[in-house]
């Protein structure tokens, strides 16, 4: 279930309360006249099945709450109510499976947009990679790839391509770019570093990895492991089970392949940066395809589940 806490023009109450109402999968509408100061209006409260709550978001933007009151959105993550059951059962479709469209253009937006915060983590991440590909640890590799936010920006671009989003599209292109662009420039300077004292050597980077080797040989593997670690990113940020971004794309190596790429840069090793460049464009072709396919095949389904009902 969720919670909506909307502040309401008075003279659009009336049909504020209307939709909810005639929303199926709706209850506990409470109507709090004059309540609110900032903006000046009433509070109206309601509890919405979650399959439920994309069509009740739409219309209340229609009716241009957004631009004149307030729309808040909370997950219930308990709700002891015989009403609230009915209320669920009535609504069309699984909750599990609803896609608010609303909240993931949202997260997505957050998600990637450019940061200090977001740089911070795909530098470091990006790092911890290098580290796993000079010692051929497979171990520091699983950890950069739970630690980089690039998810996020992927996320971005399938949720605008699906959404016709433009601006979410330069952002997250732009968060994507820049912050591989800043962690590989700063990785390089960081070998350099750990060349210089003795940590980072060429032949470490050059001799047999049987645990890390794979991140410099793109083949059709490294692609079906991204559409479907795609895939599987996309439902979590979709799905009411699990909304997490990070780890996501555990499977995919971005990140890793971004490292390699700096650490054999610093190195002139011009074969393993090319390859790590292959693999890592590979992956994020592959996890954007997949992204937005899932995101269209749900958006499809549920159209057609909704249709099917009505």
């Amino acid at each position: 279930m969720l919670h909506l806490r909307l502040i309401t023009p008075s003279n659009t109450t009336d049909d504020v309360v209307r939709l909810i109402e005639k929303t199926v999968g709706t209850t506990h509408l409470v109507v709090v006249p004059g309540a609110a100061r900032n903006p000046v209006g009433d509070v109206v409260m309601c509890d919405v099945a979650r399959e439920a709550g994309d069509e009740l978001l739409t219309g209340l933007r229609e009716l241009g709450l957004d631009r004149t009151g307030s729309i808040a959105v909370e997950n219930i993550d308990l709700s002891l109510s015989k009403r609230a059951d009915k209320a669920e059962a009535e609504a069309p479709g699984e909750g599990a499976d609803a896609v608010l469209w609303e909240h993931l253009a949202d997260a997505t937006h957050e998600e990637s947009t450019l940061s200090v915060t977001y740089v911070a983590f795909i530098t470091i991440a990006t790092m911890i990679a290098a580290c796993g590909v000079v010692l051929d640890n497979a171990i520091l590799i699983v950890g950069a790839m739970a630690v980089g936010p690039e998810f996020g920006p992927l996320a971005g671009i399938c949720t605008a391509t699906v959404q016709r989003h433009p601006r979410l599209a330069v952002r997250s292109l732009i968060a994507l770019l820049v912050g591989f662009a800043a962690a590989m420039a700063l990785t390089a300077g960081f070998s350099l570093f750990m060349d210089a004292v003795g940590l980072f050597t060429k032949g470490q980077l050059e001799a047999d990895r049987p645990n890390t080797g794979f991140i410099y040989a793109p083949d059709w593997f490294s692609f079906v492991v991204a559409v479907l670690a795609g895939a599987a990113g996309t439902l979590s940020l979709t799905s009411a089970k699990s909304g997490a971004l990070v780890g996501v794309a555990i499977s995919v190596t971005t990140v890793p392949a971004a490292a390699n790429a700096a650490v054999a840069l610093i190195y002139s090793d011009t074969n393993q940066a090319g390859r790590s460049s292959e693999q890592l464009l590979l992956n994020l072709l592959g996890i954007i395809l997949a992204g937005t396919l899932t995101l269209l095949a749900q958006k499809w389904l549920w159209a057609r589940q909704r249709k099917a009902v009505s």
